[in-house]
């Protein structure tokens, strides 16, 4: 072979590796698209979801458009690691971005059409996914090949081998909303990484080689069968390469990894409405705060960590209480309009009714898209009535033991208008709890099913509040120099029409007419809600007064200084009333309150601390006679006049079981029993609870079922219940405790009692 023909074959077998090499080259230069800076490489960018956390370490929820949460390289269990490495890059220590071996192992599996596994290194999956773009196939697959070898080995310089596989891990898309590895741990298992067994741990690695095709949620029994060989075969490679024994493997093989599958979305879950009520308040946080670049934090990708006040056993507990209460009134409600042609609207005739849809049609969505969409009003109306579909809708359910529970049922050939129709029937109901001490918001239910029902009936809606509302009156009476066991005659209490700018003369009434013309003690009044005396002392003191305490006690709404203020004619949220309610077991101090103690961000740094707002609103000694006060509507108050111990709320004792418990709370009732309420307090909760129809127009026909005793305290009630059986609760709510008032206080409200009969059930409002 001459010289010539001998250069010709080694350019023929170099040119190959020539080209490779110049194809590198000029990739690294940039000359076939750009690449990452190295600011980039150094700061690679992750869309991080923000988590919200209860006080005791419970993870509520996330808000994301990834759902991504980091995760660190502590928290990642070894067989984790193991597995990756044995299925994915067995040299991953050893090589630096590329493996030389794997690489001829791939070509010779293309040349001769031999399986012979892939070629790409955990360095160069991570930069895929971080930095290339996804070709279909061609010249254009090739080069981004070259890229990627680019830049793993650009990483492997900056980065060590443990920060890689945390970023590879933390990046990789599982599907189903799993967006890194401790969501999928989360999605998948309901478990943190670190927990994650050596089983399913090989069958998330086995997902990395195309999450769909080895879905282990997919309906289809062939990706399910799929997903189980796959995770074998992850398996039989940490077998092979001796992170685990034949023993364990032959016993792993076998084993049925069970999926325990917990939804991201935000509907599911614990606590939907608060973290709804949070998602609006951090969004405006991050538009009101800046990081160190200048930029706004957002709430969606800079994986913000928030620290709430919620307890999430309180919050459970107060979740179950609504849904035992409001399914069973459901059907109570259901029975009592039966047959009735206008249910559940009472005294309205058809065309007022109507009028009732038409409003709740223009607050539609639906009705707001078409109308975005350019239909004229007719045709929208026409839509709403005539045409049909399968709705899903919510419907109480119980399971096999025959606890209750938000489910669905579906209805085929359903028009909109009579699936507005069906929902009008639904009783509502709006809870919060928190500690009068602190401020802090224990638990917050909004509704009795975010998925059908959305509306907010903490803290966005708000209705009229009647006799809860009462206890401020008194106190600005004892703040006046009035005691507990001083009398007032009950009868009529005129506002002249003239003295009183009003359109004619007012004289509130009594629920019933009993206890005419005697005389009755205030904390008879108060115990079983009077108006008269109300009135009485409204009189005495004037609205001016009232609305000027209203301010002192974080009351945000609006109130105008009239008479009727006394009877609670005005609106105002669960969240204002619970925390008005606040001043009283706090000794007279209102505090805000607050639902978020901290917002760190994503490298554990505080952001914010907070801390509720204070105002001092009446004197130690008042607040403390009204608790008291508040205790006799629970155990009832005695009359020398009347000859009976009655309260509004004595059925906590009676039917409830708290007759040893130092516990109050108000009743409220509002006209034609739209409105039931109850604000219950103890030692260290304060609890307020509204139930009623979306529409005032819709509600029992009678006082027995409609008044706030039946309605509204029972959900206190059993939520109470829960949590005085559960001894493992932080601060010891649950304990039996007494509240902090003075024997000089308790002094004071020792009257006539020397012929006191057993508690009764009489309630009147």
């Amino acid at each position: 072979m001459s010289k010539t023909q001998k250069t010709l074959v080694w350019v023929l077998v170099l040119s190959p590796f020539l080209i490779l090499f110049s194809l590198v080259q000029f990739t690294a230069l940039g000359l076939f698209g750009p690449l990452p800076s190295l600011e980039e490489l150094d700061n690679p960018e992750n869309n991080l979801a923000t988590q919200v956390f209860s006080e005791d370490g419970v993870r509520l929820g996330e808000y994301y458009f990834e759902n991504r949460k980091s995760c660190q390289y502590q928290e990642l269990p070894p067989h984790l690691i193991e597995a990756l490495i044995a299925t994915e890059d067995i040299r991953f220590e050893s090589h630096s971005g590329v493996d030389a071996r794997s690489l001829f192992r791939a070509v010779y599996g293309v040349l001769t059409k031999k399986e012979s596994g892939g070629a790409s290194t955990i360095s160069q999956q991570l930069a895929k996914l971080m930095f290339t773009e996804q070709p279909a196939a061609g010249i254009d697959r090739v080069m981004q090949k070259i890229k990627e070898w680019v830049i793993s080995a650009q990483l492997e310089k900056r980065y060590t081998k443990k920060e890689i596989i945390l970023m590879y891990l933390n990046k990789f898309d599982w599907i189903n909303n799993a967006v890194g590895i401790r969501s999928a741990s989360h999605i998948y298992f309901s478990k943190e990484p670190k927990e994650l067994s050596i089983a399913e741990s090989a069958m998330l690695v086995g997902m990395l080689k195309n999450p769909s095709a080895y879905n282990p949620l997919s309906s289809n029994k062939k990706i399910k069968q799929a997903a189980l060989i796959r995770r074998n075969v992850v398996l039989s490679q940490m077998f092979k390469y001796n992170f685990i024994s034949k023993p364990e493997y032959d016993n792993l093989r076998k084993t049925t990894v069970a999926i325990n599958y917990k939804s991201p979305f935000h509907p599911d879950g614990s606590a939907t409405y608060f973290r709804e009520f949070l998602r609006g308040y951090l969004r405006n946080w991050c538009a009101n705060n800046f990081k160190s670049d200048g930029s706004q934090y957002n709430l969606y990708t800079d994986g913000l960590q928030v620290y709430t006040t919620i307890n999430s056993k309180l919050q459970n507990y107060a979740e179950d209480a609504v849904t035992e209460h409001l399914s069973s009134l459901q059907t109570d409600f259901d029975n009592h309009w039966k047959g009735y042609k206008n249910a559940p609207f009472h005294n309205l005739d058809s065309k007022q009714i109507n009028t009732i849809y038409k409003q709740t049609i223009k607050r539609s969505e639906r009705y707001k898209k078409l109308k975005k969409r350019g239909f004229s009003e007719e045709e929208i109306m026409s839509f709403f009535k005539d045409s049909t579909y399968t709705m899903n809708l919510f419907a109480w359910k119980k399971d096999i033991k025959g606890t209750p529970f938000a489910g669905e049922i579906t209805v085929e050939n359903m028009t909109p208008l009579d699936s507005i129709k069906y929902n009008k029937s639904f009783i509502h109901s709006g809870m919060m709890s928190m500690d009068p001490h602190t401020g802090y918001v224990k638990a917050y239910v909004g509704g009795i099913n975010y998925k059908h029902f959305q509306y907010d009936h903490v803290t966005q809606g708000k209705r009229q509040v009647g006799s809860t509302f009462k206890p401020f009156l008194y106190a600005l009476a004892i703040q006046n120099g009035y005691l507990p066991c001083d009398e007032v005659l009950n009868v009529p209490v005129v506002f002249d029409k003239d003295e009183w700018g009003l359109s004619e003369d007012w004289i509130p009434q009594n629920s019933a007419d009993d206890y005419e013309n005697i005389p009755i003690t205030l904390k008879f009044g108060l115990a079983n809600s009077i108006n008269t005396i109300t009135a009485y002392i409204m009189k005495q003191i004037g609205p001016h007064a009232v609305v000027d305490l209203a301010k002192k006690i974080g009351i945000k709404s609006e109130i105008l200084p009239v008479p009727s203020l006394c009877l609670g004619t005005f609106d105002l949220s669960v969240y204002e009333m619970v925390g008005a309610y606040s001043t009283f077991v706090n000794k007279g101090v209102w505090k805000e309150p607050i639902f978020i103690t901290k917002i760190v961000d994503k490298n554990g740094v505080i952001l914010e601390e907070f801390s509720p707002k204070t105002q001092e609103a009446m004197s130690e000694e008042t607040a403390d006679i009204i608790v008291r006060m508040l205790q006799k509507v629970k155990d009832g108050a005695y009359s020398e006049s009347v000859k009976k111990k009655l309260g509004t709320a004595v059925r906590l004792n009676y039917k409830y079981g708290f007759n040893e418990r130092e516990m109050g709370g108000k009743t409220g009732t509002t006209q034609n029993n739209s409105d039931g309420w109850f604000i219950g307090v103890t030692p260290d909760l304060v609890t307020g609870v509204w139930s009623g129809c979306e529409d005032r127009a819709a509600h029992f026909r009678s006082t027995t079922l409609g008044q706030g005793a039946n309605m509204a305290l029972p959900v206190f009630a059993e939520y109470m219940q829960r949590v005085y059986a559960d001894s493992t609760l932080t601060n010891n709510v649950g304990e039996k405790k007494k509240f902090n008032i003075s024997k000089q206080t308790d002094l004071k409200l020792i009257c006539d009692e020397n012929n006191i009969e057993n508690n009764s059930e009489e309630e009147f409002e």
